[in-house]
């Protein structure tokens, strides 16, 4: 019976997820600047020191770039990939709300729950809009479902949102594996043409391009790309779940009518030292 509870609040803790309309917090500039500033550099050495169309070759291009695509396919599917090109997207636009500020925002509305009672947290859902997460969990308390069973369908939710982004830095991971090795190919294959036409000069100049140039490109897709991006999407979504984690462990104890400084002493526990948080002065 439990179980069936759980669940029935989970599907309406899911289906109160904004569809039509996302939130963004503006374009990542750590990535901006990182990949930015990187590829600019290259760029630039490549302009001081000779042609353009030195390092543009297109055999080259379509073994690395389809290739590391096509292989990465492989140990995936189309939909995971499609889900991670998503995910990238998201995380190179969206900001991960404060640790230190989430928690000092909700014990402040810990704290007025506790002054005013539960009903009251309904005037500041308006105010809520750039933390979805919390304003539908609260949402459902307000509604009248128990604090505990919001906590735990809060907490499935961080559970498979944890996973959808694993998913996607293992694409990003496996890339960054299958790239360079796409341009060894690549180096074999170039070899190969170079060596068959060593009585034609005139084909010597294109094999020894496709054999240097998908290196080139295979190394920066893997160490400027896809590495750096996995890393990313990494780390945001371990601060996603962190700000998640305190957004449930306030709900659970909002629904519980604890005292809010101990909600202060329990989030405590999950900040780090440098991020914990003094809001009830003793």
């Amino acid at each position: 019976m439990a179980d069936r509870v759980d669940m029935s609040t989970t599907r309406q803790f899911q289906a109160r997820a904004p569809r039509a309309r996302r939130l963004w917090a503006g374009p990542d500039l750590a990535t901006i600047i990182g990949l930015g500033g990187a590829l600019s550099l290259i760029a630039i050495a490549i302009a001081l020191s000779g042609s353009w169309l030195a390092f543009v070759d297109l055999p080259a291009l379509l073994i690395v770039i389809g290739g590391t695509f096509l292989v990465t396919t492989i140990s995936f599917s189309l939909a995971d990939i499609a889900r991670t090109q998503r995910v990238v997207v998201k995380s190179l636009r969206h900001t991960v709300p404060d640790a230190k500020q989430t928690a000092i925002r909700v014990l402040q509305l810990a704290r007025g729950a506790r002054k005013r009672g539960l009903l009251s947290l309904q005037g500041t859902l308006a105010e809520l809009s750039d933390q979805p997460f919390l304003k539908r969990a609260l949402t459902l308390m307000v509604d009248g479902i128990p604090g505990d069973e919001v906590e735990r369908a809060m907490r499935y939710e961080i559970h498979a949102t944890t996973a959808r982004h694993a998913d996607g830095s293992a694409v990003l991971r496996r890339a960054a594996e299958v790239a360079p090795a796409m341009g060894l190919i690549g180096t074999l294959v170039g070899l190969v043409q170079m060596l068959a036409n060593l009585d034609d000069p005139a084909n010597i100049g294109p094999g020894m391009a496709v054999a240097l140039l998908t290196t080139f490109y295979g190394a920066i897709l893997a160490n400027m790309v896809f590495a750096p991006l996995a890393a990313k999407l990494e780390r945001q979504s371990a601060q996603e779940a962190l700000v998640n984690e305190i957004y449930a462990m306030a709900v659970g104890s909002i629904g519980r009518k604890e005292n809010p400084r101990q909600l202060e002493v329990m989030l405590n526990t999950v900040l780090p030292p440098a991020e914990r948080v003094s809001f009830f002065k003793s």
